[in-house]
């Protein structure tokens, strides 16, 4: 007798940057197991601007299935509504033993077009970075977030998934969690120290030019060090905010390969979000031996150890101090080499992914 195989649905809102690899990791791992024809894997998706749709097929396996519906990021009852009946429609065709949520959008219409569907407690939601942590939004917008995630939680259930540990304290508070760390593929992809020559010392970040990556900060900082070369990978509708001659926008590179490439041609890896997740990019860097400058907030503080692995800033000034500091040859050889151990122990996909396939298996 054939066993049913365990179907897993995904639904993610936010599907670019973060998210986007974070699935295509986790796929790609569950697709390699012994077992992965135990497995049926659906993404339904959302599209941002940022979202190169014709390099999915080459990024997920052709064992993966996806659904377009439209969501909205921010409040919009009237299209909120329209993608609630959506995807609780297919939701209704599709049947999921397991549903796991990305994204605070996701994980409110999620839960709720999941009802009398999906069990509670097959149902997963990974935050991603809390909306009511955003700080491009009003005090009384982020208490409306902070009030929506407790009570979709309390009336349609699920149990969240912390990737870090602020936000593993933030969700303990509003209901059942599970603690599963972000990780990066060491074993397929090849992280290597940059071994290039180059005459000027470079400072780089990768995200989209959009409030949360706040890139006013990053040119405030190039600004105050036009001796050093900045690059920033990607683009976005603040391009404008860029405007110190010392710094580079490559826009959105089309392979991981050519990204990881550029990437590994930082001395220093600088992220001043002004909130965040837990970053993949700065995983990334760190797994190529770079020193991290970093903003001090939740998803930040989960993967840079201060002082070991970089330095933690609370402000662009202390940002270039820090990267004063780490002109110097020895300390950013120390620093870099502890952030790629620091990495390697604590993000490898492998193990973390694991402990994920094992919370889906006992649900």
């Amino acid at each position: 007798m054939v066993e049913k195989k365990i179907k897993i649905v995904h639904i993610a809102e936010a599907f670019s940057t973060g998210i986007y690899t974070y699935l295509k990791d986790l796929t790609s791992y569950m697709i390699g197991l012994p077992n992965s024809d135990d497995f049926e894997i659906v993404i339904i998706y959302s599209k941002r601007d940022v979202l190169d749709e014709s390099k999915i097929a080459n990024d997920f396996s052709q064992n993966v299935r996806f659904i377009k519906v439209q969501m909205t990021r921010n409040i919009s009852p009237k299209s909120d509504f329209k993608s609630l009946l959506k995807l609780r429609g297919i939701l209704k065709m599709e049947r999921p033993d397991i549903l796991h949520l990305h994204s605070s959008k996701a994980g409110v219409l999620g839960r709720i077009a999941a009802t009398g569907i999906v069990k509670k407690s097959h149902i997963f939601y990974s935050p991603h970075g809390y909306a009511f942590l955003r700080q491009d939004i009003s005090p009384t917008a982020q208490k409306i977030y902070q009030l929506i995630e407790k009570y979709v939680q309390f009336f349609f259930g699920g149990t969240t998934i912390g990737s870090g540990e602020t936000e593993l304290e933030f969700a303990r508070k509003i209901g059942k969690t599970y603690f599963v760390r972000n990780g990066i593929d060491f074993k397929n992809q090849k992280f290597i120290e940059d071994s290039i020559l180059k005459n000027n010392f470079t400072v780089g970040t990768i995200g989209v030019l959009h409030a949360q990556k706040n890139p006013s900060g990053f040119n405030e900082i190039a600004q105050k060090l036009p001796e050093v070369n900045f690059i920033w990978i990607g683009d976005g509708e603040l391009r404008n905010q860029i405007t110190a001659p010392n710094v580079k926008i490559t826009g959105w590179i089309g392979s991981r390969e050519e990204l990881l490439s550029i990437t590994s041609t930082f001395d220093v890896y600088l992220q001043v979000s002004l909130w965040e997740g837990l970053s993949i990019a700065i995983l990334e860097a760190m797994a190529l031996g770079k020193p991290i400058v970093a903003s001090n907030i939740v998803g930040n503080k989960d993967s840079v150890v201060d002082s070991k692995t970089g330095f933690l800033v609370n402000s662009m000034d202390e940002a270039v101090l820090a990267i004063k500091k780490l002109q110097d040859n020895s300390l950013r050889a120390q620093m870099g080499k502890a952030s790629y151990k620091h990495c390697k122990e604590f993000f490898d996909k492998d193990k973390n992914f694991d402990e994920l396939v094992k919370i889906y298996k006992r649900a």
